[in-house]
């Protein structure tokens, strides 16, 4: 009996404790210093300093990896650099911090039509529509991708080349 009342106050303590810490988007908890190296390196990058941007945008994910803003702008660099592969891996690690980022899956939808998985990009267009509830500038861009369709040099490199028969040696 005499316990219950501190029982109850260390319960209640606990209960505030947790959802203090859950009540907070994840972008919220994210280092100001990432923010600030981030924001640089897109303004590298809109000059086309490639480079320069990766480093502040790697600096940006070393002082804080839970920036889903620096994975999505080094992925949109890689892009630029025509790194398709890459870009995919990368808009795969903001979409693991945040599964509906609409412009994680439209980036990462234009990467895959860019590597020539136009039905896989399809796959993260029904998902961007869904994530958006209507109209949104992701939808048109990753839709006009996607009717572009994939680089020539992507489809060329696609075309079987005719095989020789083989023939037996004696």
């Amino acid at each position: 009996m005499r316990f219950t009342p501190i029982a109850l106050s260390v319960a209640l303590a606990v209960a505030t404790m947790a959802s203090a810490g859950q009540g907070q988007r994840p972008d919220d908890q994210i280092d100001a210093r990432s923010v600030a190296l981030t924001q640089q390196a897109q303004a590298l990058a809109n000059s086309a300093q490639h480079q320069a941007a990766v480093d502040f945008l790697e600096s940006a994910l070393a002082v804080d990896p839970r920036n889903r803003g620096a994975y999505i702008a080094l992925a949109r660099v890689a892009q630029a650099q025509k790194l398709p592969g890459k870009a995919i891996r990368l808009y795969s690690e903001a979409l693991k911090l945040e599964p509906n980022d609409v412009n994680a899956l439209a980036g990462q939808g234009e990467a895959l039509v860019q590597r020539g998985a136009v039905e896989r990009a399809k796959r993260n267009l029904e998902k961007v529509r869904a994530a958006c509830n209507g109209a949104c500038p992701q939808v048109a861009s990753l839709a006009a991708a996607i009717a572009k369709g994939p680089p020539p040099e992507v489809l060329t490199a696609r075309v079987p080349e005719p095989t020789q028969p083989k023939t037996e040696k004696n």
